[in-house]
């Protein structure tokens, strides 16, 4: 049985805005130099990024290869 969520209306306090630094999909497909490696993913997630690839007609493993690359290089 799944449990209901119950809403109230009560104050959360503070709140703090996070920029939005991920690029959009679309954003992702782009070819650059690369090592191989191994890497379990969920399916869905799998899904998620060949659906984006097929769309922009790409390879999924470049799509998530950008996506990597975007984070490490917002944080490095």
């Amino acid at each position: 049985m799944k449990k209901k969520t119950n809403y109230s209306n009560e104050k959360i306090g503070e709140l703090e805005i996070v920029k939005d630094f991920l690029p959009k999909p679309e954003e992702l497909v782009f070819k650059e130099d690369t090592v191989k490696v191994t890497l379990n993913l969920s399916k869905s997630s799998i899904d998620f990024f060949k659906e984006i690839a097929r769309k922009h007609g790409s390879q999924y493993q470049r799509v998530i290869r950008n996506l990597l690359d975007n984070y490490t290089s917002h944080y490095s």
